[in-house]
């Protein structure tokens, strides 16, 4: 018998962001009705979680693809063998402890990001995921004003994973991430293509304030992301095997705490493709270097 909408609670986790999806098995059969309270659920809490699924790789593409055309792994960085929609997050490679929204380095980013946990450390390695659309509200009105009106370029090419001077892995895997550069122009205010609302789109991959110096830009985004990572606008997860994790990626950062030591995690990420971004004035985003990005997601191709 195909899952309904009615066959599940959804249990909001914290005031501003976040929700566990309880008493569903993603394996099964999920009807038109069931995908679309998901997704309902998905904009009204940003974050959504699934705990103990017995999900494989196909199965988190199969559910992923509920919600639209699906990525490639990376840009960049090589996908799972033999699944190459499937990103191995995985921590003997590098370690995403900096708030992010996945791609943004690119014209059009994925709208949405699933990970699965594979494997887990006893302690720590929870993931933090904000909510930048919380973040813009609690904005002062002057600075507000402001951030309606730059725009940020973002790009792939500086220290998001900066190796350690003993490893050779991490040295590796950021000339991989770094062998195809990409910087684009975004609105540093975006508005949600589906609710409306604007959020504060900026992050990690986030570098400089279009028509500013880099000393200046730093100071504005780092007074900007300081809003979105408030601790009342996040919500902690600690991670079980199986676990599965959706995060809409259009008005979320999210963060991998670095708190396990030399433990093992490996989680697989799993994105959905999305449009191009869109400011409070109606302009698009746009590339400046490295436009091409049609082997990752359908929406450039």
């Amino acid at each position: 018998m195909a899952v309904t909408g009615t066959d599940f609670d959804v249990r909001r986790i914290t005031g501003r962001i976040g929700a566990e999806v309880v008493g569903v098995d993603l394996r099964e059969d999920l009807d038109d009705d069931a995908i679309a309270s998901i997704r309902a659920a998905l904009l009204e809490y940003k974050a959504l979680f699934f705990r103990g699924q017995t999900l494989d790789d196909a199965g988190q593409q199969r559910f992923a693809a509920r919600f639209g055309g699906l990525t490639t792994a990376h840009p960049t960085v090589p996908s799972l063998e033999g699944s190459p929609n499937v990103l191995p997050v995985d921590s003997a490679q590098g370690r995403a402890n900096n708030w992010h929204t996945d791609v943004t380095f690119l014209v059009s980013p994925p709208s949405a990001s699933t990970l699965r946990s594979i494997v887990v450390p006893p302690y720590g390695g929870d993931t933090l995921i904000a909510n930048s659309a919380a973040a813009y509200r609690d904005l002062p009105d002057e600075l507000r004003e402001l951030a309606d009106r730059i725009w940020a370029e973002h790009t792939n090419d500086y220290d998001y994973a900066i190796p350690s001077a003993n490893s050779e892995k991490t040295k590796a895997f950021r000339e991989i991430f770094v062998s195809r550069k990409y910087r684009t122009a975004h609105p540093v205010v975006r508005v949600h293509p589906e609710t409306g609302e604007r959020g504060l789109f900026i992050g990690g991959f986030a570098q400089r304030v279009v028509g500013l110096s880099t000393t200046e830009s730093r100071d504005i985004l780092r007074l900007l992301q300081t809003y979105v990572t408030r601790p009342e606008n996040a919500v902690r997860w600690r991670w079980a095997p199986g676990d599965l994790a959706f995060f809409d990626n259009r008005i979320t950062q999210h963060y991998a705490v670095d708190d396990y030591g030399d433990l093992p995690r490996l989680l697989h990420r799993v994105t959905v493709a999305g449009g191009v971004p869109v400011g409070v004035d109606g302009r698009r985003s746009y590339a400046i270097e490295g436009d091409d990005a049609s082997h990752y997601t359908p929406v450039a191709a």
